[in-house]
């Protein structure tokens, strides 16, 4: 049985084996491209996991000057990244991606979270770490700007 996404019966996930160049640039496939709406300028959050070996991209149509990276400790518990996402929801806060695993099984997870604050709330990424640090199941947040460390 094969699965189909909602862009016209395309499937949830295309796989492409492409190749780095000299200069560590890879292109990414047409088909790919397409099927994510990326364009020829777009902004693509990159997040690479080191401890899986794995690369994450994110188109991202919004200002970057207006992305923020979340690392946050939570809880291990049922329930906390649902109460960790509705925060952020409530504060404004538009999740591009998002990785969350457990360090601790039922002890301490950890996600690392890209948000847009364009429509958020609160803007001052310090006045936004202490409003999540407030949650019971929060033990750290780190954030900070992305949009400093654009490579072009």
């Amino acid at each position: 049985m094969s699965s189909s996404g909602a862009s016209g019966g395309l499937p949830l996930k295309l796989t492409s084996l492409v190749r780095v160049d000299s200069k560590g640039r890879v292109t990414i496939p047409q088909t790919i491209r397409e099927a994510l709406g990326i364009d020829v300028g777009m902004t693509i959050v990159v997040v690479a996991d080191i401890d899986r070996r794995e690369i994450v991209l994110a188109p991202v149509s919004s200002d970057v000057s207006k992305l923020y990276e979340f690392v946050i400790d939570i809880a291990d518990v049922t329930g906390a990244l649902a109460k960790l996402t509705s925060k952020l929801a409530e504060l404004g806060i538009d999740i591009v991606t998002s990785k969350c695993a457990s360090i601790v099984r039922a002890e301490i997870a950890s996600c690392t979270i890209i948000g847009d604050i364009t429509k958020a709330k609160i803007t001052d990424a310090d006045k936004v770490r202490r409003e999540l640090e407030e949650l019971d199941v929060i033990r750290h947040v780190k954030v900070r700007p992305l949009g400093g460390s654009l490579i072009a």
